[in-house]
């Protein structure tokens, strides 16, 4: 016979004196974790959002280490620091971080954020349909929330204009040779190449190679290769890599999986580059406004992604593409920072 054992009401625990306390709200979108900051971080300075993230950057960057790098998080893990609104008529600003440092733009993050902020009743609830204007780093984003039974069932957004930067580019990797690339921006810059080029599944069981690979593409562009958002200097660096090839789910179109930051693998079809992706894929005449496609990721799961469309941005023809996707709560934590634990501003290990 099993026996069952209860937990005993621990005595009340008082951390030590000067131990700081950071609140947070778990979720995940396609399986992609986001770690939303919802108190114990002080005021962030700056008249827009991009001041306020350099701001972090700067001054405060012991409390992503803090969140994103273990023991409390681990090297895939993925934040969100909600600011006060920039924008006339916004509801709040975002800004979104990782185990290098932050983004300019998330679309996993703005679908995981957007369901959080209405389900919580931060955002009055509207049926069937919530609207909330989000302020990135990338420039003003609305997304929606659709409301069945009290809850957000699932989001969309309007991304910011994504544009092709370059078609069809050539560089040489050490121990790849040649290998082909796109360049295109949707919120943030990505290469995209086809896997076959390179020789790796779309599946968990290449991870390292996609890990390897993709950090390898990356640099070697990084070094040859300048970027040019027509209006924002800070957006100018290559934020990752996003390997393409044939779904693997019949209910969808492509498959992405995208190698960012340091080595981080979304598990989601990643919403800023599946932005840049119909970008490309405009460029080519494949798609047109009004065309949609279902693009899944790493693990399955899969974001919807409309031209809606066609803008002069700069001297870029762009698009802007809607988004739409779902996430979950997966949990509330208090974390605990002991200012005598030697490791109390994190580590990883790869």
């Amino acid at each position: 016979m099993m026996r069952h054992f209860a937990f005993k009401q621990p005595t009340p625990w008082v951390p030590p004196e000067g131990t700081m306390a950071i609140t947070t709200l778990d979720m995940h979108t396609g399986g992609e974790p986001l770690r939303i900051i919802t108190g114990g971080l002080p005021g962030l300075p700056g008249n827009t959002i991009l001041e306020k993230r350099k701001y972090i950057k700067e001054n405060l960057d012991q409390y992503r280490k803090i969140l994103m790098w273990e023991p409390r998080g681990h090297t895939d893990m993925y934040g969100c620091i909600i600011t006060d609104p920039i924008s006339e008529g916004s509801d709040f600003g975002v800004i979104f971080l990782h185990n290098e440092g932050y983004s300019t733009m998330c679309g996993h993050g703005i679908i995981a954020v957007t369901k959080a902020v209405i389900d919580y009743g931060v955002i009055p609830m509207v049926k069937p349909v919530t609207e909330v204007k989000i302020d990135s780093p990338a420039g003003l984003i609305k997304a929606r929330g659709f409301i069945q039974d009290d809850k957000v069932e699932r989001v969309s957004f309007m991304n910011v204009p994504s544009f092709v930067q370059a078609l069809d580019q050539v560089i040489h990797v050490e121990g790849l040779g040649q290998v082909h690339y796109d360049l295109a921006f949707g919120g943030a810059f990505y290469a995209y190449i086809d896997a076959t080029e390179v020789n790796v599944s779309l599946t968990s069981g290449d991870l390292s190679p996609l890990v390897e690979k993709g950090m390898a593409i990356k640099r070697e562009i990084m070094k040859s290769v300048s970027f040019h958002h027509p209006f924002e200097e800070d957006l100018n660096f290559l934020y990752g890599t996003i390997f393409t090839g044939k779904a693997l789910n019949k209910d969808a179109d492509i498959r992405n999986v995208c190698v960012f930051a340091d080595g981080e693998v979304d598990r989601s079809p990643t919403g800023t580059g599946v932005s840049g992706r119909v970008a490309i894929e405009v460029a080519r005449g494949k798609m047109k406004s009004g065309d949609s496609i279902t693009i899944e990721s790493i693990v399955g799961s899969t974001f919807k992604v409309k031209v809606t469309a066609l803008v002069d941005f700069g001297s870029y023809k762009a698009v802007i593409p809607e988004v739409e996707g779902t996430a979950f709560i997966t949990g509330m934590h208090t974390f605990l920072v002991d200012q005598n634990d030697p490791l109390k501003n994190g580590f990883i290990l790869r």
